[in-house]
């Protein structure tokens, strides 16, 4: 199936402008999904919106939205008046600045896009501006609307385009220092030197490749069985006991030893498969 753009419009710096799309650059269409069934009938169960106080059921297209200002307080709001404060879309993304990529946190990244050139006009103005952020070596900082809402962005290089994060704001982030933990103490030097081999040996170039989401897998798997008529039963597996108190010295010198057995022989290093691009 062809992806289709999830926004159209034009890329624009200063007085330079190129017209672009967005894509999204992650996808959940794989992913396993269940519905809800009623096992005697097999039929699926359809949801109804019901009055909470009175139980009646409600027709969708009376509902209105409302907010909560107390306890079952609501100020209630129709389409017209929503639709007074929408920011109506200009179809541009406006560059207005360049920053370090290190001084974003990761925190404040949200949702991934390939920003791509639109057709063969300005495709020489995107290239242009894909050039200069590279010899820089800064990411753009921007704004655009998506279905009526103002997002913050950033675009950086990818390669052979462009892609666009959305950036979550201030008011998003929590700070850990929002989060109770306890003070940390000043590591033991031994147990930090050992600590530091073991991320030695296990350090490595990043391959997605690698990781699988072995839920999903097992899920697949549980769906053939069931399709292809065969039982399915529970595997009987003890819960993991992470509560026994250690001796951390003596569990950092086993896990170097298991480190250096499990060490690739030189020459085997598998090439980096990283797509970003400078």
């Amino acid at each position: 199936m062809a992806v289709r753009p999830s926004w159209e419009g034009h890329l624009r710096l200063s007085l330079v402008t190129c017209p672009v799309a967005l894509y999204p650059a992650t996808t959940e269409a794989e992913t396993v999904r269940f519905n809800l069934i009623n096992p005697v009938t097999n039929n699926r169960i359809r949801m109804k919106t019901v009055d909470a106080g009175t139980g009646e059921e409600v027709s969708r297209g009376d509902l209105v939205k409302g907010f909560e200002v107390a306890k079952g307080e609501y100020v209630l709001f129709g389409k017209e008046e929503l639709d007074a404060v929408k920011l109506e879309s200009t179809r541009i993304i406006d560059i207005e600045k360049f920053v370090p990529r290190a001084s974003i946190d990761r925190l404040y990244w949200d949702t991934p896009y390939h920003l791509v050139p639109m057709g063969k006009t300005g495709i020489e103005a995107y290239a242009v501006i894909r050039a200069a952020m590279g010899k820089q070596n800064k990411v753009a900082i921007g704004r655009l609307v998506m279905s009526t809402r103002e997002r913050i962005c950033a675009i950086e290089i990818e390669e052979g385009a462009l892609v666009l994060n959305t950036l979550r704001t201030a008011e998003e982030v929590r700070a850990i220092g929002d989060i109770a933990s306890p003070d940390l103490p000043k590591p033991d030097p031994q147990m930090l030197q050992i600590a530091e081999k073991i991320v030695e040996q296990q350090s490595g170039e990043f391959d997605p490749s690698e990781f699988r989401d072995r839920y999903e897998e097992a899920l697949r798997a549980l769906i053939d069985q069931k399709r292809k008529g065969k039982s399915v039963k529970p595997s009987a597996k003890p819960a993991n006991d992470d509560t026994k108190v250690i001796d951390l010295m003596a569990a950092l010198k086993k896990s170097l030893g298991a480190g250096a057995e499990r060490r690739p022989a030189a020459g085997s290093k598998k090439k980096p498969t990283g797509r970003r691009a400078a």
